[in-house]
């Protein structure tokens, strides 16, 4: 009998262990399709989420393809300065007196120029007005005025006109500040090519600081900027125009074989421009720093010969007797060699390789911190090399002769 309670208990205990696992698993099953159906519903919002963003990041496309479009409407950084620019830049037309073996003649000249101020002065090159007896500024609308000459300078090759024009409002340029180009930088050009009015040509500055030699110059044009925009007979004068419409050169000059554009042009930077102007305006001549002293550019060969350890700076050749480096005790040259390319110089002077702490490579960059920084009666160093020894040198700045 007790081996049959026992097997019932064992029974009964096996019947409610049974069903305590059916109950566990029955729980667990439901704690499962619980979990099964929030990872549902976050799965749905998540798809809701994405349907959204999938509609925002359509509506962002769309938005971005109208703003191209728009973009592609507006009027480019070109088109923009010429409607800035074009009612103040003028044609110029001169009568000059050419003297032959024959006698006197008269030729016609052409440029352009722009309107500086508004009490009617006009800047332009020396050279479209040199010996001028009859100046006329053209405006684009056809407007002529006759102009008369207030100064120039011949060395930089710029002349200011005055035209009477209390008849329509004059809008004067704004000249920037060219110690801010940059090599690369877009630019543009507006003249009168073989008097072809108004006409806009773009490029890029090719280069900085450029020394040219010039003809009609006593010496060299400093500090030039060079630039591939399309320059020709009649653009002298014309202004040099950044893409915001700031003056930032003169066109004046191009490099040819032929006379013909070929890449290279010229044009003199506004922050001499300004000076130049400035002064004419006010005395009627601009007044050089100058500090008398005639050398060459150290090259390899050069610097072989004077035991310099590289080629750079300005060799001192000769020094004007009287002369502001003269007076500071600037030493020429003083032996005779003849270089491989047959030029004779004079070695044993010194060596100018910095000016008031800015370095000097060569005679472009005395003449261009003279031009934009100094005047006749300032105060500047020479950092100089002699005897194989750096020294500086203090001297004061005198006005070059006429």
């Amino acid at each position: 009998m007790k081996g049959l309670y026992a097997l019932a208990a064992i029974s009964l205990a096996i019947s409610l262990l049974a069903a305590f696992g059916l109950i566990i698993v029955h729980y667990r099953l439901m704690t499962l399709d619980s979990r099964l159906s929030a990872i549902s519903s976050e799965i749905s919002k998540l798809e809701g989420r994405m349907i959204k963003l999938g509609e925002s990041l359509s509506e962002l496309t769309s938005n971005k393809s109208q703003q191209v479009i728009v973009v592609e409407e507006n009027i480019t950084a070109p088109e923009r300065v010429y409607e800035l620019v074009k009612d103040s830049v003028v044609m110029i037309k001169a009568i000059t007196v050419v003297t032959t073996f024959f006698g006197k003649s008269y030729r016609p000249v052409e440029g352009s120029g722009f309107v500086y101020d508004k009490e009617g002065h006009i800047v332009t090159n020396y050279h479209v007005v040199e010996g001028a007896v009859r100046i006329e500024v053209y405006f684009p609308d056809k407007s002529m005025y006759e102009a008369k000459l207030v100064g120039a300078d011949s060395y930089l090759d710029i002349a200011v006109l005055k035209i009477d024009a209390r008849d329509r409002v004059l809008k004067p340029l704004t000249l920037g500040n060219s110690s801010k180009l940059k090599v690369g930088q877009p630019i543009i050009a507006v003249g009168n090519p073989f008097g072809f009015r108004g006409t806009l040509t773009t490029g890029v500055i090719s280069q900085l600081g450029r020394l040219l030699e010039t003809g009609s110059s006593k010496r060299p044009i400093p500090d030039l900027i060079q630039i591939d925009a399309a320059i020709n007979p009649g653009n002298s004068g014309g202004p040099l125009l950044d893409y915001s419409g700031r003056v930032v050169g003169i066109t004046n000059a191009i490099w040819s074989r032929t006379g013909e554009f070929a890449g290279i042009g010229f044009a003199i930077p506004s922050n001499i421009v300004s000076r130049v102007v400035n002064s004419i305006i006010t005395t009627g001549k601009y007044e050089h720093p100058w500090i008398g002293i005639s050398g060459i550019d150290v090259n390899p060969e050069i610097a072989d010969l004077i035991n310099l350890s590289k080629p750079a700076g300005f060799l001192v050749i000769y020094v004007s007797p009287g002369s502001p480096a003269d007076k500071a005790g600037i030493r020429g040259g003083t032996k005779t060699v003849k270089l491989s390319n047959g030029l004779e110089i004079k070695i044993g002077g010194d060596v100018i390789i910095g000016i008031d702490g800015v370095k000097v490579l060569g005679l472009g960059d005395i003449l261009a911190y003279l031009e934009e920084k100094l005047r006749p009666g300032d105060k500047t160093t020479l950092t100089i090399i002699r005897d194989g020894k750096e020294m500086k040198v203090e001297i004061t700045v005198g006005k070059l002769p006429a």
